[in-house]
């Protein structure tokens, strides 16, 4: 069905090619940004300091979206993308771009935020964190769809700009463990009676490649489907587990005694174990450098008390814990914290609390009821930590604040507060390439009283 509508768009008259531009920049989704009398042009496939010819296919009064038609003149920096299924496949955006002009264009992204929407400029810019480009995603979500036409199943990222699922048999940004178990898949799934109802996998994997599968089901298993599960699963040692409705659905299906998934912080003597379904980071090598990084901008220091806000499982809180540092992590979801207490217990660390907090809808007040903070470590999710910040009173102002963003433009908004409205300086700032390949920037910000 995917190549059918495809192909009904193939009949459309071609978008007029436009006159050569020059591309300026790259925006926060990864397409070339270029002005045509005032108007933001924003072209796929486009890297900075190319001319490029375009072809419009959304345009707005003050801006239009565009796919390249010619680049007349490359980048240094324009590489051969390796996976054979870039530009199809919408896992990465900028496999065409060599990685030192991605984490320049991330760079320069994080710092045109702090200027244009956060009215800040950072005292210093740190040092980018990079690590393992290839083969480093520990956690996906993969969608699957039945082609009956042409009797397969696809597995793998949505195609680029579509919800179709590419057909991709390998992918070079998972886990080697995981790429080369998606044509077993694809073929496993189409023996499956209800090889319609499975819309997705979600993966996991974790230390010594314990690999967990969870499968979205829409229907009840057979039992022959059952049977073909548990053979899947020992042939490709793996785990299989399944969500037959909300979150609340998802349980181990075989075998129920598996590996528990875990990954570790050898640098803090940290062990953390964790469910499938349950927050960690995509990228553990980087999520090391990430904490060692947050940990010497936080000087952490017995005696201190340090709050921790969206701790999730405790992966800031327990390494500021081993300072001897009084550690409060607060996070919205009981099961993350149930988790963080876990963790506590088996690192037999005592000098930390968890609890559950909406911090969508701090107030004063509320946050006024925790007490006085020496410093804060802040870990929130894309809508950033607005309600948090705005919060904060002169009688409860920490002297220092540790900001790990996954959003600049939030983290920007947020920095614009701190610093026009709370009486903070930004002293440094940062990018974390934890999504090498692709537009996601993450960052990471220190706040100091001024």
């Amino acid at each position: 069905m995917a190549r059918k509508r495809n192909r009904n768009r193939a009949k459309q008259a071609p978008a007029e090619i436009s006159p050569p531009i020059i591309v300026e920049s790259l925006d926060q989704e990864g397409r070339g940004v270029a002005h045509v009398d005032g108007k933001a042009i924003f072209i796929d496939g486009a890297l900075p300091k190319e001319k490029v010819t375009y072809q419009v296919t959304r345009s707005k009064e003050d801006y239009a979206f565009a796919n390249v038609a010619e680049v007349l003149k490359q980048s240094s920096l324009r590489v051969a993308p390796q996976c054979k299924y870039f530009g199809y496949c919408g896992g990465c955006k900028l496999q065409h771009y060599d990685f030192v002009g991605q984490i320049a264009s991330k760079q320069r992204l994080l710092e045109n935020n702090i200027k244009h929407i956060g009215k800040a400029k950072a005292d210093n810019i740190l040092s980018p964190l990079m690590g393992p480009t290839w083969g480093y995603r520990h956690k996906a979500r993969l969608s699957v769809r039945h082609v009956y036409k042409k009797e397969r199943v696809l597995v793998g990222f949505n195609e680029k700009g579509t919800r179709y699922v590419s057909d991709m048999d390998s992918c070079e940004v998972l886990v080697p463990a995981v790429s080369v178990l998606i044509k077993p898949l694809q073929e496993m799934i189409l023996t499956l009676s209800l090889r319609d109802d499975i819309p997705q996998i979600e993966v996991a994997v974790g230390e010594g490649d314990v690999v967990v599968l969870i499968f979205r089901i829409m229907q009840a298993l057979s039992t022959e489907d059952e049977s073909i599960l548990k053979t899947f699963a020992d042939t490709h040692a793996v785990q299989i587990w399944t969500q037959t409705k909300g979150p609340d659905t998802i349980k181990p299906f075989y075998p129920l005694d598996g590996t528990q998934l875990q990954y570790s912080l050898p640098e803090f003597d940290l062990t953390y174990p964790f469910k499938p379904n349950e927050f960690t980071q995509v990228n553990p090598k980087i999520n090391q450098v990430m904490i060692r990084r947050a940990m010497q901008l936080l000087n952490p220091q017995a005696g201190e008390k340090i709050a921790d806000f969206f701790c999730g499982i405790g992966n800031f809180s327990l390494p500021i814990a081993r300072s001897g540092a009084e550690v409060l992590g607060l996070e919205g979801l009981q099961n993350l914290v149930e988790r963080a207490h876990e963790s506590a217990t088996l690192n037999q660390i005592s000098n930390v609390d968890f609890g559950v907090a909406d911090l969508f809808k701090v107030t004063e007040g509320s946050l006024a009821a925790l007490g006085a903070f020496d410093k804060w470590l802040v870990d929130p999710p894309r809508d950033g930590a607005y309600e948090l910040v705005q919060a904060i009173t002169p009688a409860i102002a920490p002297d220092t604040i540790v900001y790990v963003s996954c959003n600049p433009a939030t983290l920007a908004r947020d920095i614009g507060v701190l610093v026009n409205e709370k009486g903070y300086r930004l002293s440094a700032a940062g990018v974390i390439n934890m999504f090498p390949h692709t537009a996601h920037v993450e960052s990471i910000a220190l706040f100091q009283k001024s």
